[in-house]
């Protein structure tokens, strides 16, 4: 086999080594800790003279194997997987950061980021200025010589927005910053931000990676000096994925290229329904020509993904009146399932913001998300047709 394999290749055939049994399937090693073979070995694991398991906590084969696709797939160094997307998140920012630090970050993120920099940082003295998206031609007037990190998403959710990687990449070199991007919308198979600059890459694997609605899970790659302290705070903090999570969204890379595909090819169809419905005013997806950052998303990304933010008319009730009427898509606050899911983010997702930040990322009261899942999209269409003709 070659050194230098396809991505859909090292996601199948990155695995870790096989036991004396000869298993085409990697095991689940379902153990709390690993045995050392004398007193020297004990030492020289905990010196880290090797690369021996010690404790689940730290490292483990399932861990390590999903790790190892996940940089492969991002073009990243090193890696840690945490238990869930937040975690991965908020490891991120805690090894990292000190006292007195301060972050630049996209104005438009999840809503639970958006409570770490609002309620949590501010009791440890790290604070946070959100930027424009739109408009980077300001980003430096509010570097500060505190500012340490530069943190986005990209496409944003749920609005969708896409922000220019390369041009913030290059503002991060110039001024000696850390870039981390948040992945999830995309995935590895659609967009590769260390390509662009990023130092870290972060995913809530609980979305597409899994794919199936099935476990919770992150992980952030990226520069290997950033990784070990990442790994140091989470081995002495404990927010470790387990063995059976690693396992499960291990073998979902497997398949993450072929369903990614069969989602965008899925969301073009639902797209191109709603783009001509009259009670849709707007709609929002990176692939569609009426977005404004169209040829930033071509640039960057693969394709345009399975997630449309859309428009109804009526205002917050005729947002409610599509979501009470749906009957196959599922009323969730997940994405990236099997199954295509709505949500109305201005009740759900991102009801804890204010009404001014939610006009500041574009999240109106009538704003749809769906993740357009793998159904049949004929079927998903005649759902999404009939919910739309029951706004009043």
């Amino acid at each position: 086999m070659s050194q230098k394999n396809k991505f859909e290749t090292d996601a199948i055939r990155t695995q870790s080594e096989r036991t004396q049994h000869a298993e085409h399937s990697v095991p689940v090693y379902l153990t709390s800790s690993f045995v050392f073979d004398d007193a020297e070995d004990m030492r020289a694991s905990f010196a880290e003279e090797n690369e021996k398991n010690i404790y689940s906590r730290f490292t483990n084969p399932n861990t390590t194997e999903f790790v190892q696709k996940i940089c492969k797939m991002e073009g990243a160094a090193d890696g840690y997987a945490f238990a869930t997307g937040m975690a991965a998140v908020f490891g991120t920012f805690a090894a990292l950061l000190n006292s007195g630090d301060h972050i630049l970050s996209a104005r438009a993120v999840f809503g639970a980021t958006h409570a770490l920099f609002t309620k949590y940082f501010p009791k440890w003295n790290i604070s946070t200025t959100y930027f424009d998206v739109t408009d980077l031609d300001r980003f430096e007037e509010l570097i500060t010589p505190s500012t340490k990190m530069i943190y986005a998403e990209s496409p944003t959710n749920p609005g969708l927005q896409v922000l220019d990687l390369e041009r913030l990449g290059a503002l991060a070199k110039k001024h000696n910053l850390i870039l981390v991007v948040d992945n999830c919308f995309a995935t590895p198979y659609l967009q590769q931000p260390i390509a662009f600059g990023a130092d870290l890459v972060i995913h809530s694997a609980t979305k597409l990676i899994d794919g199936q609605g099935r476990v919770l899970g992150g992980v952030t790659v990226g520069r290997s000096d950033l990784i070990r302290e990442i790994y140091l705070f989470a081995r002495n903090t404990g927010p470790s994925m387990s063995p059976f999570t690693a396992w499960t969204l291990s073998k979902s890379l497997e398949t993450l290229a072929v369903r990614v595909d069969r989602h965008c090819d899925n969301a073009e169809q639902v797209l191109s329904f709603l783009e001509s419905h009259p009670a849709v005013e707007e709609v929002r997806y990176p692939f569609h020509a009426t977005h404004p950052q169209n040829e930033i998303a071509k640039k960057q990304m693969k394709r345009g993904g399975n997630i449309i933010a859309f428009q109804v008319k009526g205002g917050l009730e005729g947002g409610k009146q599509f979501i009470d009427a749906v009957k196959l898509c599922s009323r969730s606050s997940n994405l990236g399932d099997t199954r295509t899911i709505v949500t109305q983010p201005a009740l759900s997702t991102h009801s804890k913001l204010s009404e001014a930040d939610l006009l500041a990322v574009d999240i109106t009261d009538g704003l749809i998300r769906i993740s357009v899942g793998l159904e049949h999209p004929e079927d998903v269409i005649k759902d999404v047709k009939g919910a739309l003709e029951a706004i009043s």
